[in-house]
């Protein structure tokens, strides 16, 4: 996955200049990033505090692993059902 160029920090800060009133088209203008960047961040982060943030990353990386150890588990029973099909 593709790291972002802006830190968490960065991005509740950002959305906060909006809050306060900045204009959008300008905030894009001032950080270097596209519209649809900001609209996908305040439908993610908006309303979020950072310890909030944090957590939500946190769990989408636990989730993350969660679906890789579940993926293996699941390959390695497809297998071993595969092998004993088979007849001798």
């Amino acid at each position: 996955m593709r790291k972002s160029r802006y830190t968490d920090s960065q991005i509740l800060a950002i959305l906060k200049q909006n809050e306060q009133g900045v204009s959008v088209p300008e905030l894009c203008r001032e950080h270097g990033m596209s519209s649809a960047q900001f609209y996908k961040w305040r439908s993610k982060f908006g309303g979020m505090d950072a310890s909030l943030m944090k957590r939500m990353k946190e769990l989408e990386e636990e989730n993350r692993r969660l679906k890789k150890m579940y993926a293996e588990s699941q390959m390695s029973a497809d297998l071993l059902k595969e092998a004993l099909s088979k007849k001798w």
